[in-house]
């Protein structure tokens, strides 16, 4: 496939620093992206030559207890596109078929690279369950934390949704893409300001990452409420048990994505999600050292930034 835009994820920075456990070098990473197929291999139709597709870069075996049970994004022998095989930043790339899926005319070439982050919080929400019942928290206001508050609100209807973050920029931007209320836990205590408001949140997502959040989250979430862990702290969280148990508590983890992209792409051409929201700035691809410094060193200037392979 020819590449149209690439988006740059923070896995994306660990790699480009030598910092990611799964990687062997030299590597093309990237894994959220879109295009035209150019070309096809044996046994794919040619009609497919000329489609705009998104790719799901979730390579699985198929075979094994995962795969069996219908969690291919947990594979044994999982790969993933931009990481164990190469990826999106390049003019051209070789998917397999199964993974690049049409998009419609009304998903512009941007909004389609965008599929891959929605996919993301596509997971971790069908994973626990949300519902318009829901009073939900979310950790975190960036580009993914972001995607989750778009689709609690846009999808979901949650009845209310309370994001946290300790940069005011990033809560501006969560109030923008549907949050009802947001506070700055660098300000202020979480836990006591929750209970000051008289709010016990049912759902609560951790899309910061941080190893203390885990804890706070069983402190606060009402009983039989649900936490979803999202990313991948290297650092231990100490959780005390007597919350888990005494509120029956549920913990979700959730990886990638288990075969939505159909699914974003249907809310995105339904205008359920809208991806322009997030995309802050693009960069020609020749420009990629300066986008990941971007990226990296302003957090407080960017949420979503894009490569762009291919004249709109």
């Amino acid at each position: 496939m020819k590449i149209s835009y690439a988006g740059i994820c923070g896995s994306d920075l660990h790699i480009y620093h030598g910092s990611h456990p799964f990687v062997k070098y030299p590597r093309v990473i990237g894994h959220e992206f879109a295009g035209v197929i150019e070309a096809v291999g044996d046994g794919v139709s040619a009609s497919r030559i000329g489609q705009r597709v998104s790719v799901d870069p979730v390579v699985s075996c198929g075979h094994c207890y995962p795969c069996s049970i219908g969690r291919s994004n947990i594979c044994h022998n999982l790969q993933v596109v931009g990481v164990h095989r190469e990826g999106g930043f390049s003019e051209f790339c070789c998917v397999p078929d199964s993974l690049a899926y049409n998009v419609p005319d009304n998903i512009n070439a941007p909004a389609a690279a965008m599929v891959e982050p929605f996919s993301i919080a596509a997971n971790m929400l069908n994973r626990t369950g949300a519902s318009a019942r829901d009073v939900a928290l979310v950790y975190g206001a960036g580009p993914i934390g972001l995607t989750v508050v778009q689709v609690l609100k846009g999808v979901y209807g949650v009845k209310k949704l309370i994001v946290a973050d300790r940069l005011d920029s990033r809560l501006k931007g969560a109030l923008e893409n549907g949050a009802d209320v947001v506070v700055n836990n660098s300000e202020k205590e979480l836990a006591s300001w929750l209970q000051e408001q008289g709010i016990a949140p049912t759902l609560v997502i951790d899309a910061a990452c941080h190893p203390s959040i885990f804890a706070e989250a069983t402190q606060i979430a009402a009983p039989a409420g649900r936490i979803g862990l999202m990313g991948f702290p290297a650092e231990t969280s100490s959780v005390v048990q007597r919350f888990l148990n005494a509120k029956e508590l549920t913990v979700y983890a959730s990886r990638l994505n288990n075969k939505l992209f159909p699914t974003v792409i249907d809310w995105m051409a339904s205008g359920k999600i809208q991806p322009h929201k997030l995309i802050s700035h693009r960069f020609d691809f020749h420009d990629i050292k300066q986008a990941l410094n971007l990226f990296e060193t302003n957090p407080m200037a960017c949420c979503k930034v894009l490569l762009q392979f291919d004249e709109e």
